[in-house]
């Protein structure tokens, strides 16, 4: 185990080596800040896997979302009650519909002004410890709650207003988010302590990745978070029945990509094996990513597997690898369970790329939007550094 821990802290260094050798301003890369993160990051994944109170608090916080999951039941037994609560219970039910529930509710706390309250707070102790300017503090917690379109969205005057170089770093720190109302469906599937502990180290490597990849220097004037503009609120269950029906098509988007994504991949297999019986896309993707893999500390016969899934992920979706290996996760051993599911929790695809580069068509303009668009490489590689330290961070206390 000695040898493959010095893997897994060699790997650490090597995906920030990585991030340095595509650096667009290696002069300038904040080394005192990046170790300062680093050191941040180790300290989390210690105190939410390793420490005992850590542990505890995540459980607790397992507990709730798994609460919130049972309540959501109620309404999707009542609907369905010969569709759930049966030993072959589909994915669809399991793990989507109650985001039926989640979705809702975390609207309602924006409604009341509660979330953004949270966020705005986090965001500002954020950019105290990292030293981060603040815009980009407030947006990493942001798009933690709300995903990054919805994110972008909700900061599109700020964005309007801000240069080519930052408007880059935001496109690249969109890459590593999740949703909030996805967590519930995630611990559905993967355990639920890995997905909650890769929540907050997304979001610290993803300012580590995004410092190094594209260093920004701004002035004091340029720190400052715009207020965003009161619009009239619509009547209270106007708005709830308005997310209700969002979080429904959210379901169906969801499902029509997974079923998409399943098949393009069975056909991509089915041609694939007409060449060889042995080639398939999983094969080929297993074989790019196993040296990321291996410095995971894996072993080899789990880093190829891994890295399949890695692959899998990045050209599909989370959701696809988590249905995929719900199933056989207690197969794994502790470390490949840990480091496999902290790098899923995060929206890093190609897909994802689109939607980010579709949001930004519709806020900045044409030329800043075409400028991003040329930086589509950069963004899948954010990404994935981002999923990979994470995943190396948790993997350093979990054997």
């Amino acid at each position: 185990m000695n040898f493959f821990l010095l893997i897994n802290i060699l790997g650490i260094l090597v995906f920030i080596g990585f991030a340095f050798l595509f650096s667009k301003d290696k002069k300038n890369v904040n080394w005192k800040a990046i170790s300062i993160l680093v050191l941040f990051n180790l300290f989390m994944a210690w105190l939410l896997t390793a420490f005992s109170g850590g542990r505890w608090f995540v459980g607790q916080v397992a507990n709730g979302f798994r609460w919130l999951i049972d309540t959501a039941f109620s309404g999707i037994g009542f609907a369905f009650a010969s569709m759930v609560n049966v030993e072959n219970m589909d994915v669809v039910f399991s793990a989507l519909m109650p985001i039926l529930l989640v979705v809702p509710l975390f609207d309602i706390l924006t409604y009341f002004g509660i979330l953004p309250k949270i966020i705005k707070f986090l965001g500002w102790a954020l950019s105290k410890v990292t030293g981060q300017p603040k815009f980009e503090s407030f947006y990493a917690i942001e798009m933690m709650f709300l995903g990054n379109t919805e994110a972008l969205a909700v900061s599109g005057g700020q964005l309007k207003s801000m240069s080519q170089q930052r408007l880059f770093t935001v496109s690249l720190m969109s890459m590593s988010c999740v949703s909030a109302a996805m967590i519930g469906a995630y611990t559905q599937m993967i355990p639920a302590e890995y997905v909650l502990t890769a929540v907050p180290l997304n979001i610290i490597n993803a300012i580590i990745v995004t410092s190094i990849l594209n260093p920004v220097v701004i002035t004091k004037e340029e720190d400052v978070i715009f207020e965003m503009k009161k619009e009239e609120k619509p009547p209270f269950f106007s708005f709830l029945g308005d997310s209700i029906l969002g979080a429904g098509k959210l379901i169906l988007i969801i499902t029509a990509m997974i079923i998409a994504f399943v098949s393009l991949a069975t056909l991509i297999d089915k041609v694939l094996m007409l060449i060889a019986p042995w080639l398939t896309l999983s094969s080929i993707l297993g074989a790019i990513m196993t040296p990321f893999s291996l410095l995971l500390g894996l072993s080899f016969d789990e880093a190829f597997q891994t890295a399949q899934y890695m692959g899998t992920k990045l050209v599909t979706n989370e959701f696809v690898v988590m249905i995929d290996i719900m199933s056989i996760m207690d197969t794994f051993s502790p470390h490949m369970r840990a480091v496999l599911s902290t790098f899923l929790v995060s929206f890093a695809n190609f897909s994802t790329v689109g939607m980010i580069l579709g949001c930004f068509n519709g806020i900045v303009s044409k030329e800043k939007a075409d400028n991003l668009s040329r930086g589509v490489w950069m963004m899948i590689l954010s990404g994935t550094l981002v999923s990979l330290l994470s995943a190396a961070f948790v993997g350093l206390f979990v054997w």
